[in-house]
């Protein structure tokens, strides 16, 4: 999905125009992918727009950049100031929102100390993830060949931008082959995640999902849909998930700050249940929508309304 571009990018403290957010090509991260990255949206309410659940995610990448040994240059509470200050100052009413923290110009080399910590933060305009029909109708997957990255070779729980080049190999295959996405299997053969989602399964009214052991990323939409689930009074486990399991399911879906609740209609030319969004996969999609979107009361805290814009702070 192409770009439509804002006015402004903040970048170290200041804002800069959209067209003039650059780095120096021998940037550290540009040779050797030393970036730490956060995916979220923000929307539109009755109230104004919202973010969803922005401390959670400016703590997931504070937690990203500290397994990297990567100090932010600032706190917490001055990113989400920043965020806030940049929606406000392009005029989105709803939007995703890139903050990335990154290793800039001074050397190269495998040793990335003596390199800024740089951070800049995007936000646009971005529709549905994987189609705006694949809310209500599905996404045809398929099993990757491509293995989920190994617990001791890179950090699963770190969202790096050195990931994604596992989660490239994994998308381009699917594509190549007809699919919308793919999915990985980790290195001792049980279900991990997409490319950028997490998978649930729906199996007699019990709601399954794959364990932080298996290689996946922490999730903030897959945590939210776990809290929604139990609220409702459905099972939930998290354990290790062989890949037959997805093919006898009754429902499956993936959830993403991207993705939202996207459900999975086929899996390597199988149909998944109805082929279609299932019962519960639908119920889940209903109370999340109806928190984010302001239309249901907000009772776990998750939104987080953008002020008035009065200026991005230092």
């Amino acid at each position: 999905m192409a770009f439509t571009p804002t006015e402004y990018i903040w970048m170290n403290g200041k804002l800069v125009k959209w067209g003039d957010a650059k780095i120096h090509v021998l940037s550290h991260v540009v040779h050797y992918g030393s970036s730490v990255f956060e995916g979220m949206r923000v929307y539109k309410t009755p109230k104004g727009p919202a973010c969803f659940r922005l401390e959670d995610h400016t703590e997931r990448l504070f937690n990203s950049a500290k397994i990297y040994r990567m100090e932010i240059p600032y706190t917490p509470e001055q990113i989400n100031e920043a965020i806030l200050s940049l929606i406000g100052a392009n005029g989105l009413q709803e939007c995703y929102v890139r903050p990335i923290v990154y290793r800039g110009y001074n050397s190269l080399g495998v040793d990335p100390r003596p390199c800024p910590i740089d951070v800049a933060i995007a936000v646009w305009p971005w529709g549905k993830y994987l189609g705006e029909e694949a809310l209500e109708n599905g996404v045809s997957v398929c099993f990757s060949s491509w293995n989920r990255i190994a617990p001791n070779t890179m950090p699963a729980m770190a969202k790096a931008g050195a990931n994604y080049m596992n989660g490239q190999l994994i998308k381009l295959e699917a594509l190549s082959h007809g699919y919308v996405e793919g999915i990985a299997l980790d290195v001792h053969g049980h279900v991990s995640e997409g490319s950028g989602e997490n998978v649930f399964l729906v199996r007699k009214s019990a709601l399954i999902t794959p364990t932080f052991a298996a290689s996946i990323l922490p999730g903030i939409t897959r945590s939210s849909v776990i809290k929604l689930a139990e609220d409702m009074g459905l099972k939930v486990i998290e354990q290790n998930v062989p890949r037959e399991a997805l093919y006898l399911a009754d429902e499956v879906f993936f959830t993403g700050s991207a993705a939202e609740i996207t459900p999975i209609s086929s899996i390597d030319s199988i149909k998944v249940g109805s082929g279609k969004c299932g019962p519960i996969t639908k119920r889940l999609q209903e109370a999340f929508f109806g928190v984010i979107k302001g239309k249901t009361e907000d009772k776990y805290g998750w939104l987080t309304y953008v002020p008035e814009y009065k200026g991005v702070p230092a």
